[in-house]
């Protein structure tokens, strides 16, 4: 029922946006980190997003020209992936830090905070949007229910 998948697209953008935002949280908490378990300072990680389940947008709207309509089956956003970001680490100059190289200088994560803040308001806005969606749908059954009444 189109109806119902309606409800597993918003839930499913809701747990992806959730992740990102705890990916975001991750990368501030690590912002001055320059020892992981895997050796050097921290590599700030992203987020990929995927959609399941459904063809493209053609396809969406050559079905509903046609009156087929939502496809049934789950539809959806998914995280394919975390990744972490390549880009160079920041070298600062501090002698007296314990992981200084012999000329100073320190290994600094990639981290950017505005980046950062930037990735989470993304995120909590898209969160926001979906749960409006969620709450417009809950709206529609109610109002349906009332019909019957």
């Amino acid at each position: 029922m189109a109806f119902l998948s309606s409800f597993d697209i918003s839930a499913s953008a809701l747990s992806a946006q959730r992740l990102r935002m705890d990916i975001a949280a991750e990368n501030i908490a690590n912002i001055d980190t320059t020892r992981t378990e895997e050796g050097g300072a921290y590599r700030r990680k992203d987020v990929v997003f995927e959609s399941y389940g459904s063809g493209s947008f053609q396809e969406a709207m050559r079905n509903a020209a046609q009156g087929k309509g939502i496809p049934s089956r789950n539809v959806g956003v998914r995280v394919a992936e975390v990744v972490e970001d390549d880009r160079e680490m920041k070298m600062v100059y501090n002698p007296g830090h314990p992981d200084a190289n012999e000329d100073g200088f320190v290994e600094m994560p990639n981290v950017d905070l505005l980046k950062e803040t930037i990735d989470s308001m993304s995120a909590t806005r898209s969160y926001d949007a979906n749960v409006t969606a969620l709450n417009a749908l809950k709206m529609m059954a109610q109002k349906a229910l009332d019909i019957g009444k």
